[in-house]
């Protein structure tokens, strides 16, 4: 059933149908009601695009993916964080529109989304520690949120991040405290905001505790299985090696346990491992019991949260930008022990 023949079956125009199922206050409660009783009767759903008419909106948010990084698009955290983001939009009869631009064309992306009004607010991934994008959308007045932060960022923006630098801080304390000297650091790509903020926390563990640090225990890269097994390999076979690795991902965690079991050692008991754990759907971290020593943070419930963020904000936009920091709970798992005596 489409509008013309609910309004012709209710009696009523077409106009008036459309104002009752998109709450406009002229709309008196006995007339709302029964409109919304009749499209539940028949099943009718009004399009986004004649919703979006109706209210001058575009009902869409835009994900904006560089080819530079698309292989976010495989990556299951990705997935995750998008899946908890769509749960927000479908509650609220919005729609995501997803678009992989080349790098060089990125901006002109942005402003054309602004000046077709194609979209009424966008997300920003994987924010740098300069991250552009952030004056640009400030200075075109389109409504975003970044889903971490950007600390080279002078002019205030809403985002929703993880508390890195405390999460990696109290991950090297814990194995510190097992008797842990040489800690190893396997990190995601330190141009990124949030690889930056987790080895700030692990250095600081190292300098509370005296600790020197040391350049070759320490790996930054794309966060990748085999990232995670050769830079563990490497470090394995140096003359002093590390008991204890901390890595930025589960996917390159389980690089450094195929490295570690490679070489005939036993994880948890000749090398100690903590990841980060984004308490992913479809890579979970063991049962009752984790496989894995990590610091979790569901990425799935911080998409959620940051779409109802960017939703109030296109909502209010004269409300300041909010700011949200979620702290990640440490899990004890079977990956980590005391430090062996070598």
């Amino acid at each position: 059933m489409n509008l013309k023949q609910l309004s012709k079956n209710l009696g009523l125009s077409q106009t008036t149908v459309s104002r009752a199922l998109n709450g406009y206050p002229e709309v008196s409660e006995a007339t709302r009601l029964r409109v919304r009783q009749a499209a539940e009767q028949f099943n009718y759903h009004p399009s986004t695009r004649a919703k979006g008419l109706a209210t001058g909106k575009a009902l869409a948010i835009g994900h904006v993916i560089p080819i530079s990084t698309k292989h976010e698009m495989v990556n299951p955290i990705f997935g995750d964080f998008i899946a908890g983001a769509g749960e927000a939009y479908s509650r609220n009869g919005y729609e995501m529109i997803l678009s992989i631009v080349d790098d060089a064309s990125e901006e002109a992306i942005y402003r054309g989304l602004k000046s077709r009004r194609a979209v009424d607010g966008v997300v920003v991934h994987g924010p740098t520690l300069d991250d552009p994008r952030i004056p640009l959308l400030n200075s075109i007045d389109l409504p975003f949120v970044v889903h971490g932060r950007s600390s080279g960022a002078t002019s205030p923006y809403a985002w929703l991040d993880v508390n890195n630098t405390r999460a990696f801080h109290r991950a090297a304390s814990f194995l510190y405290d097992l008797g842990h000297r040489r800690i190893a650091l396997i990190n995601g790509l330190e141009s990124m905001d949030f690889a930056h903020r987790r080895r700030a926390g692990y250095e600081a563990t190292l300098h509370d505790n005296a600790i020197p640090i040391d350049p070759a225990l320490m790996r930054s890269g794309e966060m990748t299985e085999e990232f995670g097994y050769q830079s563990t390999r490497d470090m394995l076979a140096l003359k002093n090696p590390p008991t204890a690795i901390m890595t930025s991902s589960m996917i390159s965690a389980l690089g450094v346990r195929r490295a570690i079991e490679s070489l005939g050692l036993v994880m948890g008991r000749d090398v100690s491992v903590v990841t980060h754990d984004d308490a992913l759907s479809y890579l979970r971290n063991g049962g009752d019991i984790p496989i894995y020593t990590s610091t979790r943070s569901s990425v799935r419930d911080a998409g959620r949260q940051l779409a109802e963020m960017l939703l109030a904000e296109i909502a209010n936009p004269t409300e300041q930008p909010q700011t949200r920091l979620l702290e990640a709970e440490l899990m004890v798992g079977q990956s980590t022990g005391p430090a062996p005596t070598r």
